[in-house]
């Protein structure tokens, strides 16, 4: 909202000024409007866009120095204690907790989008078995515009809310297929009496040969992951499904990008990277020697501190809690991995050097070893990541479209190549 206040810019050796109001949201700091700011002949420069608001939002806050990230103004501890995944989309994409009749339906109308088209489930024979999932899962979610015209009205609310829920409910199941096609198991289908969870760890793991039986601590585990993952602000691939977006593209070709986006290891890849460096140290005897060379600067140290948080990651307890569940539960204290996962945690929360610079452990350093002990390969860890962020994307891609005030984006640059020059015949030149 607009204020009173102002920033003064002085430029042109002093000799002309620009006023550029200032304006406060809700929550976080105040921004300063720059729209007018070309009218000095110049741009602004920030590359990243670190210091710059590039949309306005009402669904995601994160306080990186408090350790604080909110879901339309809920915290994220409690919504990953009380609620599950289904109610945190429905709030993410109506900005409302729903009724119980509201949850019914939308539960219903997710279940009722959970099957792909049978000709689109032979898409994943074109690609090669050893195609990583991600690979997959940019083709198969960019292809659903080809099955599902009905949809893609951009401009139609209700086409938007649908595109929405069939994106929601359809994710798991083409992140399944894309495993299951890469083992060369056959394609598993969803049962609509599963919850959601329970349903992508029955396409998951069932066989044809014998029920499948969820063990309801690692469904509630898995539930938590993909509501820790749900939304977090402008990132990288939001920034890119909006940006997308932005050309009147429909929602499945910008859901696309976004998977796209998040394939890159700076981004989606970090608790498959934690995995990782947990099979380069071997084992707890070198954990000390390890940590020496991280504080040596010999070794990097993934899945602990943060780019956004600089202090505890808000997710992180939540994911250390459901970790400590899992493990308990499927007897894994004592498997050397983990071991040695735990002794990592034990030095980074006590040695003074880490505590120091914040590097606390993450959520991702935490959902890596929950996913990796109830048996999901590393492979799967960024798709698990793509599915449970969509709801998140398409809440800011809805969000976007619906505003009247939206323009294509189109992000200036400092040129910094060669000036004019003339065109000289190959004969001529030196």
């Amino acid at each position: 909202m607009e204020t009173n206040r102002k920033v003064t810019l002085t430029y042109n050796e002093g000799k002309e000024t620009l006023d550029l109001p200032v304006q406060s949201g809700t929550l976080g700091p105040d921004v300063v409007d720059i729209r007018t700011f070309s009218k000095t002949g110049m741009f602004t420069f920030d590359p990243g866009f670190l210091a710059t608001a590039s949309c306005e939002s009402g669904i995601t806050f994160i306080d990186g120095d408090l350790g604080q990230l909110y879901y339309r103004g809920y915290p994220i501890e409690q919504l990953a204690e009380k609620s599950d995944y289904l109610e945190v989309c429905y709030l993410l994409l109506n900005g409302e907790l729903p009724t119980a009749a509201q949850r019914k339906e939308f539960e219903r109308g997710i279940m009722r989008h959970n099957m792909l088209h049978d000709q689109l489930m032979s898409l994943f024979k074109g690609f090669r078995r050893d195609a990583h999932p991600m690979a997959v899962m940019v083709g198969v979610v960019g292809a659903l515009s080809a099955f599902y015209h009905d949809s893609l009205d951009i401009s139609n609310p209700e086409h938007r809310r649908i595109s929405a829920h069939r994106l929601v409910a359809k994710l798991p199941t083409i992140a399944a297929q894309a495993y299951r096609y890469n083992k060369g198991l056959p394609f598993s289908y969803p049962k609509n009496g599963l919850t959601y969870a329970e349903n992508f760890l029955h396409m998951m793991f069932s066989t044809p040969c014998e029920e499948y039986k969820v063990n309801p601590v690692l469904a509630r585990a898995l539930d938590r992951i993909f509501t820790l993952h749900a939304d977090h602000e402008q990132n990288a691939s939001t920034s890119t499904v909006r940006l997308a977006g932005s050309s009147g593209a429909n929602p499945f070709a910008c859901i696309a990008a976004g998977i796209a986006c998040l394939w890159g290891p700076s981004h989606g890849g970090a608790n498959e990277a934690v995995l990782k460096m947990l099979d380069e140290i071997g084992s707890v005897e070198n954990v000390a020697d390890f940590m020496q060379g991280v504080k040596d600067k010999r070794y990097k140290l993934m899945g602990f501190g943060h780019r956004v948080y600089k202090n505890m990651d808000p997710r992180a307890s939540i994911m250390k809690q459901t970790c400590d569940e899992v493990l308990n539960e499927l007897g894994l204290h004592n498997d050397p991995k983990f071991k040695l996962a735990m002794e990592l945690e034990k030095i980074a929360l006590s040695d003074p050097y880490f505590i120091e610079r914040k590097l606390y452990p993450n959520v991702d350093f935490y959902s890596g070893i929950v996913l990796s002990a109830i048996g999901i390969p590393v492979s799967m860890f960024t798709p698990i990541f793509a599915l449970a962020r969509t709801v998140g994307w398409i809440a800011h891609w809805s969000e976007m479209i619906s505003d009247p005030a939206m323009k294509i984006g189109r992000p200036r640059q400092l040129y910094t190549g060669a000036p004019r020059r003339d065109f000289t015949a190959v004969e001529k030149r030196k």
